[in-house]
């Protein structure tokens, strides 16, 4: 695995961050991705040492474009982890079509456009390793989050087909469901939600970004051969799936 160039999508902040950190820590050579806060994202660089990459996950052109120069800057993506992903919560009958797309094309379509990017070269070179970062409430629901819940469920089935695809030329994709994670998004919910929230894992606690860095790790490792196709639901009992 060392010197294996890791490509994470949204992986300078949240769950992203830590994904970048543990493959960076087990020797990979980490490019982390980011949509648009220059200052945060070059303050991530210069505290990690990790590269950083800035283009829009959900722009066919610029996702080719920019894993092109990672290419020749770094080498070729033989692991990807499609992890970013943003909210624009309403119930259905507020939402505007500018939210349904916004929420399905960086959570869903991004998947499609930066796999598409690199999965010619991985069946070249008869390897690679895909996870795609689901969620509890791709699994089971959730109000108020029509078009989230449709793009992470939508996940789950790319990884499935796009995992028959890959197994014969050495590639595995798998999916990792998280549960509620402390991060900064979900402290910033108000501490009686959060109480309730926390009431209903059976662990009795939120997850920490590490732990799905963790099940990130085992899953692109040489170890992980075997799995594919999977989703690795990482949420403390709360959803058994």
């Amino acid at each position: 695995m060392a010197g294996r160039v890791a490509l994470v999508t949204g992986g300078t902040r949240g769950i992203g961050k830590a994904i970048s950190e543990a493959l960076k820590a087990a020797g990979y050579h980490v490019v982390a991705n980011y949509g648009g806060n220059d200052e945060a994202a070059q303050k991530f660089q210069d505290e990690t040492g990790i590269a950083v990459s800035k283009f829009d996950v959900s722009d066919f052109g610029q996702v080719q474009d920019a894993i092109a120069k990672i290419v020749e800057e770094h080498g070729p993506v033989e692991v990807l982890v499609n992890n970013a992903g943003i909210t624009r919560d309403t119930t259905m009958h507020r939402m505007s079509i500018d939210q349904w797309k916004a929420v399905i094309d960086t959570n869903l379509t991004s998947c499609f456009n930066c796999s598409r990017a690199v999965i010619e070269s991985m069946r070249e070179r008869g390897f690679g390793r895909i996870v795609n970062i689901g969620s509890i409430n791709g699994q089971a629901g959730q109000y108020g989050q029509v078009n989230y819940a449709a793009a992470k469920s939508g996940i789950h089935g790319f990884t499935k087909a796009l995992a028959q695809e890959g197994a014969a030329k050495g590639i595995t994709v798998n999916a990792i469901a998280p549960g509620y994670i402390a991060t900064d998004m979900v402290r910033a919910v108000p501490e009686p939600v959060l109480e309730k929230i926390k009431a209903r894992i059976p662990v009795g606690r939120l997850g920490e970004a590490e732990e799905i860095a963790r099940g990130v790790l085992f899953l692109v490792s040489d170890d992980g051969g075997f799995i594919t196709g999977s989703t690795l639901s990482i949420n403390g009992g709360q959803h058994m799936y």
